[in-house]
């Protein structure tokens, strides 16, 4: 089924978006089982998983509205330095990614691309009240607990590690 070129545009850069997710959040899980942090690797490395799902979503959708995935393309990925960084980091990206697919779903609904906008609206969803609402609190506990007892609520067991 052709579909129209705005809405193939769109997709592509979601899935730009979604590629680099992925790559930074692949980082950000490896440093913290580097560090130790087996809870915020696990749950990180789960991030890493839904942001290759949604991209699959994406390919799969392009190619359906006979358009060509471009799987090259990244955005600047922000590694951190420590904990809170890449915390920060990580919710910053989503949140940017929030108001793509907005603009994203508005282009699918003015082309009328039902499909494609019921797609992007699922994504939204996983995106706000699992991705971003997940590193909101984490930035929280840091607050409320200190740096050093949420490092340690991360860890594994040491006796393991």
């Amino acid at each position: 089924m052709k579909g129209k070129k705005r809405v193939i545009d769109c997709l592509n850069e979601l899935l730009t978006d979604e590629l680099t997710a992925a790559d930074q959040y692949f980082a950000h899980s490896r440093m913290y089982q580097d560090w130790g942090l087996q809870k915020l690797y696990e749950r990180v490395a789960h991030e890493r998983e839904d942001e290759l799902n949604h991209a699959d979503e994406l390919i799969q959708r392009i190619l359906f509205l006979e358009g060509t995935p471009n799987v090259a393309k990244r955005n600047k990925v922000a590694v951190g330095k420590d904990v809170p960084e890449m915390l920060e980091n990580d919710l910053k990206y989503e949140l940017e990614v929030i108001e793509k697919l907005k603009a994203a779903i508005a282009v699918c609904e003015e082309e009328q691309d039902y499909e494609s906008r019921n797609m992007l609206r699922k994504n939204l969803a996983e995106t706000e009240e699992d991705h971003t609402y997940w590193l909101e609190k984490q930035l929280g506990l840091i607050k409320k607990v200190g740096l050093q007892n949420y490092l340690q609520s991360a860890a594994s067991d040491i006796a393991t590690a």
